[in-house]
């Protein structure tokens, strides 16, 4: 063969690899940096691969491998990681780089990122898109990657791993993964659901945005190392009887383990507050207020609502409020009542202050209490009047 010096040679870990290819390999495979094409020959050689598609994102690895490789089956392309694949496949193949970045001048053969497991992670995040319902892939990587920050950001690709086999070389453990989509991801996915990705951990479970008919969505699963039981079939009870009124984004399916629902993408309240003028606050602290007022009128009690900074957005000037999780019957809810003593904290109030709102905060304070005491229609009125005249 050639030399080319961008392509990655074989080593220990990519002999292990080649080993489990050959084995578990099937159907339509995608090769990740294919390198020398070692993944891609033992993968066509299987009588079970009926194509193989092989990807690199360096021109000069793609060349090589067209000079120096004649398999009917194997079709090589130039690609950063999935940037120009396209469809699914049942087998995909990945041998990373996954040495922690130490030179000046990059390797892209070996190093994975700055911490080593950047480009894991990249991968991780998209692989599940492009893999058909019984697809697996194969994956090699090393302890010096930290096999802790791999296991957790396949978990957050909503994936299942097997480990096939550990060997160690030298100062390090080489780790061959077969992986494969989880039940839940299938579940989702069978139900129109696609394109799902992590966002972030909240205090009992995990959230991630897909898309349902076109449109972003935000699934929230259970965190099954929770201590908290049937927190997300309570949300998923609020949000179905709240969104009859109006209140909370669209609650679009869930079962006990995890919920569906509409995507709200706009402004925190504060910051809504600070980059607007006095009309648009006023409107929507008074529809902000009504939402509460019906949260008392049914007796529930949202419990967030004293300082909900991260609870209230707003989106084309209507108010959404989100997470319903601690939500509670209550014979004496305290939504209006919160609400005007966030609205009085004194660095929001001082903002508001500025824009000419509400001045008299002590008459907030007092008609609140009034409210507290009695929650007529009459009462909540007057608070509206103080706070949007």
């Amino acid at each position: 063969m050639q030399s080319c010096e961008s392509v990655y040679y074989p080593r220990e870990d990519s002999t292990m690899l080649e080993k489990w290819v050959r084995k578990h390999s099937k159907g339509k495979v995608l090769d990740v940096g294919t390198g020398s094409g070692i993944q891609a020959i033992a993968a066509a050689q299987n009588h079970a691969v009926t194509s193989v598609l092989a990807a690199d994102i360096q021109k000069g690895v793609i060349e090589y491998c067209k000079k120096n490789i004649n398999n009917k089956k194997i079709r090589f392309i130039q690609s950063d990681l999935f940037e120009n694949i396209h469809g699914k496949f049942d087998t995909i193949i990945f041998n990373p780089p996954y040495l922690p970045r130490e030179l000046k001048l990059r390797d892209l053969t070996i190093e994975g990122g700055r911490k080593g497991y950047e480009v894991i992670e990249r991968f991780l995040n998209d692989a599940a898109g492009f893999l058909k319902p019984e697809g697996i892939v194969l994956m090699v990587f090393s302890s010096l990657t930290k096999k802790e920050k791999v296991r957790q950001f396949i978990s957050n690709s909503m994936l299942e791993f097997l480990e096939l086999e550990k060997t160690h070389i030298f100062f390090e453990d080489i780790y061959v993964y077969l992986l494969s989509k989880s039940r839940l991801l299938k579940t989702l996915e069978g139900n129109k659901t696609s394109e799902i990705k992590y966002l972030a951990k909240g205090h009992r479970g995990f959230i991630f945005t897909g898309k349902y008919r076109n449109k972003k969505v935000v699934i929230k699963v259970k965190n099954p190392e929770s201590m908290a039981s049937g927190r997300i079939k309570i949300e998923a009870d609020w949000l179905r009887r709240l969104n009859r009124h109006g209140i909370g984004p669209k609650l679009i399916y869930s079962n006990e383990d995890y919920l569906v629902c509409e995507y709200i993408k706009g402004d925190l309240i504060a910051d809504f507050i600070k980059k607007s003028g006095k009309s648009g606050i006023k409107k929507i602290i008074k529809k902000i207020l009504n939402q509460a007022f019906i949260l008392d009128k049914l007796r529930i009690d949202k419990e967030e609502m004293h300082h909900p900074v991260k609870h209230i957005l707003i989106r084309k000037n209507k108010p959404y409020m989100i997470d319903f999780e601690r939500a509670n019957h209550s014979q004496r809810p305290k939504n209006v009542t919160q609400l005007c003593q966030f609205l009085t904290i004194r660095n929001l109030s001082a903002i508001l202050n500025e824009k000419g709102l509400f001045p008299d905060k002590n008459r907030i304070i007092r008609l609140a209490k009034i409210y507290k005491r009695k929650q007529s229609d009459s009462n909540f009125r007057e608070i509206v009047g103080a706070i949007c005249r």
